[in-house]
């Protein structure tokens, strides 16, 4: 039986940490930048499991997202005493417990919706461009229609909420610090953002 008591979080070289070479798991790549970026928003906050000899039991993804930052040292813990049987049966645990858990639709509407409103950067949260459907944005089908004229007035309001930026995971602390310091200043950003893209269109 594995000791339960008495975890320690202990920091190992990155490179010295042994990732299981039969995990059941796939980890795409769009998953492992989504994580990439979480860790750089709220820091490594879910150490690794590992066995005595260094080797993944729980905790695939983190590494490749800390391979994928340049991570020289990530947090770990050491389950000890399991057996062969149990060391990879919680590799597939680890995975499915999490999947048969259920999201309270209108507690995370309500969540999410917050979040927007205080400019939160959705995406990372796990879901990437695929936010659920039912966080509030404008609705932009009315640009097929032809009387565009009244309709537009209508929605101008909200054009600031309907447009998001993608950034890498190494640019989006710089993006968002330069964000706030223009805020601060009384900067207009979506004039600079069209500012730049005009010009950028205008040299092809």
């Amino acid at each position: 039986m594995t000791s339960i008591t008495n975890l320690e979080v202990v920091y190992l070289k990155t490179a010295d940490i042994i990732p299981y070479v039969n995990n059941p798991r796939e980890h795409p790549e769009e998953q492992i930048t989504h994580i990439a970026s979480s860790i750089k928003e709220f820091g490594f906050t879910n150490p690794i499991l590992v066995d005595e000899t260094s080797s993944v039991i729980a905790g695939h993804g983190r590494l490749m997202a800390a391979k994928k930052l340049g991570l020289e040292e990530i947090p770990t813990i050491t389950l000890t005493g399991l057996t062969e049987a149990q060391r990879k049966a919680y590799v597939i645990a680890d995975n499915q417990m999490g999947l048969t858990s259920e999201w309270d639709d209108d507690l995370l509407k309500l969540t999410l919706q917050e979040l927007s409103d205080m400019e939160f950067n959705l995406q990372l949260l796990g879901w990437g461009d695929n936010i659920p459907e039912f966080v509030e944005a404008p609705d932009y089908g009315i640009l097929d229609d032809e009387d565009l004229d009244d309709q537009l007035d209508e929605m101008a309001g909200g054009v600031k909420k309907a447009i998001q930026i993608e950034f890498e995971p190494e640019h989006y602390e710089e993006a968002q610090e330069l964000v706030k310091f223009w805020r601060e200043q009384g900067g207009y950003i979506g004039m600079f953002l069209i500012d730049k893209l005009r010009d950028e269109k205008d040299k092809l």
